[in-house]
């Protein structure tokens, strides 16, 4: 069957169970490669959902212009999305985040304004604001606060993940957070299903989930400085603050051993899922989220990173 839009490819991602390196008690641990959407990365499912929808409530036109705060991924998958409606886009990007993502955006036809990397995703925000008060029917999606997030994901990921499974019972689910969508929604949909099920975040050194103070951390995709309006610490049962050096090493070890080339949010993704395993019973199923893969952070020397230590 011949596709017509690259859109009709978001979604329906594999769950591949990760082998090659050992995991405690004989459990097992499998990842949705969300480097398969066509964009590269779980954001593909957001950008056209925030797009259908603010149509759908009568705050875009054809004439809009879309403008978005953004490390790179959503921004690839909202100028993606706005191919299908011929939206022109522009894009608040923190100068330090990695070179790939910006050039695929710009490849797109999306516009990139940098922000100071000091000022973090906050200097993000507020530029994309200002952008919106100076440019004519224009509107901000906002992922950080905008529903349309988490609820993206209840309705793909989530039972994506059950489909994949057939019938097979989860014991965690464990995935970063970034604007805390994907977490947030698949996990609710998932403990609809099962609320035995244990969810727990992943946030690196640096992010504020976890009560330590805020900084700089090279893990990208991930980690928050405030946490978002639709989120709350009863939403999961554990957080994983992990260091650069153990998402950088599991990044390598992921490659060596199983053949996932995969970014360090996913790194710092199966770290956590390792901890996880440690302290669940024997044989134990964990799922996980890889967001996007390590082509886009090869500019980062993403596999030289002279810190991977456990």
């Amino acid at each position: 069957m011949a596709i017509r839009k690259m859109t009709d490819l978001v979604g329906s991602t594999p769950l591949v169970e990760v082998e090659g390196i050992p995991v405690p008690h004989g459990s097992r641990i499998l990842a949705k490669l969300e480097m398969w959407n066509p964009g590269g990365s779980v954001k593909d499912r957001l950008g056209i959902r925030l797009l259908e929808d603010a149509f759908e409530r009568g705050l875009i036109d054809e004439a809009t212009t879309i403008i978005e705060p953004t490390a790179g991924n959503t921004g690839i998958g909202l100028v993606l999305a706005a191919k299908k409606f011929g939206l022109q886009t522009i894009f608040t990007i923190p100068e330090k985040f990695s070179i790939e993502k910006q050039v695929l955006i710009e490849a797109l036809g999306g516009k990139i304004v940098h922000t100071p990397t000091g000022d973090g995703m906050k200097g993000a925000i507020e530029e994309a604001r200002a952008l919106q008060r100076r440019i004519p029917n224009s509107y901000v999606p906002l992922q950080f606060e905008n529903p349309i997030n988490p609820s993206t994901y209840y309705e793909t990921m989530g039972p994506e993940i059950i489909q994949d499974l057939e019938g097979g019972r989860i014991a965690s689910f464990v995935a970063g957070a970034g604007s805390g969508g994907t977490f947030i929604g698949t996990s609710a949909y998932l403990k609809e299903q099962d609320d035995r099920i244990r969810t727990a975040v992943v946030e690196p050194e640096g992010s504020v989930l976890g009560g330590g103070p805020a900084h700089d951390h090279e893990t990208e995709g991930i980690g928050m400085d405030a946490m978002p309006a639709f989120m709350n610490a009863g939403q999961f049962d554990s957080v994983y603050t992990i260091s650069d050096g153990k998402a950088f090493h599991y990044v390598d070890e992921l490659a060596k051993k199983s053949g996932l080339l995969v970014g360090s949010s996913s790194g710092a993704a199966f770290a956590a899922c390792i901890e996880e395993a440690a302290i669940l019973p024997p044989g134990s199923t964990i799922v996980t989220i890889f967001p996007d893969s390590s082509e886009r952070y090869l500019s980062k020397n993403i596999y030289q990173k002279e810190n991977q230590k456990i």
